[in-house]
């Protein structure tokens, strides 16, 4: 199973991931608990999944994160624990 790519995005995906946190506001506490998330490498389905966080769910497609939900956001893909 792919781990979560965190070098080289593709520059437009970064730009989304960007715009995405300013639009649905997501708090600087939850993108540090993405960030112990990702420190522990996590292996991620090849196809689409998505974490959830106590104040976001960020979604993903094999090893790329594809965009950040507010919790009242609805995710498809495979849940992770």
């Amino acid at each position: 199973m792919p781990k979560v790519r965190r070098q080289k995005l593709p520059e437009a995906l970064l730009r989304h991931l960007l715009t995405r946190v300013r639009q649905r506001e997501i708090p600087d506490s939850q993108i540090m608990l993405l960030a112990r998330w990702l420190d522990t490498e996590p292996e991620v389905p090849k196809g689409k999944w998505f974490k959830r966080f106590s104040g976001m769910t960020v979604c993903g497609e094999g090893e790329l994160i594809k965009t950040f939900l507010q919790s009242s956001q609805i995710a498809a893909g495979k849940e992770l624990n």
